[in-house]
């Protein structure tokens, strides 16, 4: 998918759903400069959207936010859906499944400007898991888990100017990172209100399940 065609999503689904690091902040963002669906100006108002309409949407946003593929983001789904009864918040549940993931826990850390890049990072073997490395951006962490940079690896590219960029950045309650060292460290599981996503998650049980 182009650049262009990324920002494409957010207007599609008229949610800024953050898919271009650093540019998704600024004035630049062609969400803030074109607020409105892509297309001819007629096909910008469309009727209201059907109930399972609805859910597709819900669905598309939650797997566009995370940048995975369409087979990647059902097998998640219905695996929380296999599971229901057997975990107290089949949302919060989910959520954690795809928080966890190895190319989300790099982008929130900040060690990456958007989850793209920490997935072309991730698998060119920028990354120790618990001194080990791993090439899998659906890579699991999990609670005492510690991702470190490759020593050989902080000279590269965005690295040089990392210092700076990290200066001033939080990371989520869940994480905490050594600006220092370039390591992060997964110090609990999260929580809704530390992602706040933009979707509806009972509506994408509800596309699974029919």
């Amino acid at each position: 998918m182009t650049k262009k065609n990324v920002c494409k999503i957010c207007r599609r689904q008229n949610q800024k759903l953050f898919l271009k690091g650093d540019r998704c902040f600024s004035p630049k963002c062609p969400f803030v400069k074109r607020p409105y669906p892509p297309g001819p100006k007629k096909k910008r108002n469309p009727r209201g959207l059907s109930e399972y309409g609805k859910q597709l949407s819900e669905k598309q946003k939650l797997q566009n936010y995370y940048g995975i593929n369409a087979g990647q983001f059902a097998t998640y789904v219905k695996n929380v859906l296999g599971k229901r009864g057997k975990v107290e918040d089949a949302g919060l549940f989910l959520i954690q499944q795809l928080e966890g993931r190895l190319d989300n826990v790099i982008f929130k850390s900040g060690l990456a400007r958007s989850r793209k890049e920490a997935r072309e990072l991730v698998s060119h073997r920028y990354f120790l898991v618990n001194n080990k490395p791993v090439n899998i951006a659906s890579f699991k962490t999990k609670k005492d888990d510690e991702i470190a940079l490759k020593t050989t690896k902080k000279n590269k590219g965005i690295y040089k100017t990392l210092e700076s960029q990290l200066k001033n950045y939080q990371t989520p309650s869940w994480l905490s990172l050594d600006k220092e060292s370039l390591k992060v460290k997964v110090i609990s599981q999260p929580v809704i209100d530390d992602v706040g996503l933009p979707v509806d998650i009972s509506s994408i049980f509800e596309f699974y399940s029919r």
